[in-house]
C-alpha cells in the first residue's frame, strides 16, 4: 500500500510514473555513456588522422607550412564532427542546436573577428606563398627565419634564437620582405677613404679582392664607383652572390679592405674623424 502511495505521489509531483522515470534514467545514462565514449574515441581518432595526414603529405614532399596547416585544420574539423555526434547521441534536437549554434556563432564571430582574419590570412599565405618554412623574412618590423606556419599564427626564430609569434592576418595584409626567396642577391658596401688618397688604386684593389672571392658572381660583374663626396670620399661597391653566400661575401671584403688598405697607403676614415681633422687644421 505504501509503495502505491509513493508511486502516486511521484506521478503527481513529476508528471510521470516512477517506472517511466527509471526507464528515462537508464536511457539517459546509457546515452551519456555512449556520448562519452564517442568523445574519447573520436578525439583519439582525430589526432591519429591528423598525424596520418602529416605522414602522407611529408611523403608527397608537400610544403612544410602547408602540412602543418592542413593537419591542424583536419584535426579541428574532425573534433567538431565528434562533438556534434556526441550531442546527437544525448538526444538533443539538432534543429534547435543548429539555431542556437548559428546565433552563438554570429556573436563569437563578432568577438573573434581578429581570429577569423588570422585564419583567412593563413589561407592566403598558403595559397599565394609569399614565403615558406625556412625563408628569412621581415614583417611588422620583425625579422627571423620561418619555422612554422599554423592556422592562425606564423612562428619565426631570430638569429639569437628568440621565438616570435605573429598573427597571420597582419602578415597577409601588410608589407613583407623575403630575403631568401630569390636565389641571388646583391651585396652593397660604402667604403670611406680620406681625401687625397689614391682613388684609382682603391678602385683596382677592391675589384681585385672581389675577383679573388669565388663566391662573388662574375655575371653580373661587380660594380665599383666614386660615390658621395661628403665628410669622407665614399666608394660605392656592388656585387652579386648566391643568397646563402650573402654574408660571407660581405664580411670577406670588409676583412680584406681593413687588413690591406693601410699597407697600400689608403686610409679608412669616418665622417667624425674627418670633421675633427678639418677643425684641427683651422688657423
Amino acid at each position: 500500500m505504501a509503495l502505491l502511495d509513493i508511486e502516486a505521489d511521484f506521478q503527481r509531483i513529476f508528471g510521470f510514473s516512477l517506472t517511466e522515470g527509471k526507464q528515462w534514467v537508464v536511457k539517459s545514462g546509457t546515452n551519456l555513456i555512449f556520448a562519452a565514449i564517442i568523445l574519447f574515441v573520436g578525439f583519439w581518432i582525430s589526432k591519429w588522422i591528423g598525424r596520418l595526414v602529416v605522414r602522407i603529405l611529408t611523403r608527397g614532399k608537400v610544403d612544410v607550412g602547408l602540412i602543418t596547416f592542413l593537419s591542424s585544420l583536419t584535426t579541428i574539423i574532425l573534433k567538431i564532427l565528434v562533438v556534434v555526434t556526441a550531442i546527437t547521441q544525448l538526444g538533443i534536437e539538432m534543429t534547435s542546436f543548429v539555431a542556437i549554434l548559428g546565433a552563438a556563432g554570429l556573436a563569437i564571430g563578432m568577438a573573434f573577428s581578429g581570429t577569423l582574419s588570422n585564419f583567412a590570412g593563413g589561407v592566403m599565405i598558403l595559397l599565394f606563398k609569399p614565403f615558406k618554412v625556412g625563408d628569412t623574412i621581415l614583417t611588422q618590423t620583425l625579422q627571423g627565419t620561418v619555422k612554422e606556419i599554423q592556422i592562425f599564427y606564423t612562428y619565426l626564430h631570430t638569429s639569437d634564437n628568440k621565438v616570435i609569434v605573429i598573427p597571420n592576418g597582419p602578415i597577409a595584409n601588410g608589407p613583407l620582405t623575403n630575403f631568401t626567396k630569390a636565389n641571388v642577391r646583391r651585396v652593397d658596401w660604402s667604403i670611406p677613404i680620406s681625401y687625397g688618397d689614391d682613388y684609382v688604386k682603391a678602385h683596382q684593389l677592391i675589384l681585385k679582392y672581389l675577383s679573388e672571392d669565388k663566391k662573388v658572381k662574375k655575371d653580373p660583374a661587380p660594380f665599383v664607383a666614386l660615390g658621395e663626396l661628403g665628410a669622407s670620399v665614399m666608394i660605392t661597391v656592388r656585387a652579386w652572390a648566391k643568397t646563402n653566400d650573402f654574408w660571407p661575401v660581405y664580411y670577406e671584403l670588409n676583412r680584406r679592405i681593413y687588413e690591406e688598405f693601410a699597407k697600400e697607403g689608403l686610409n679608412l676614415t669616418s665622417p667624425q674623424e674627418h670633421i675633427v681633422q678639418m677643425q684641427q687644421a683651422k688657423p
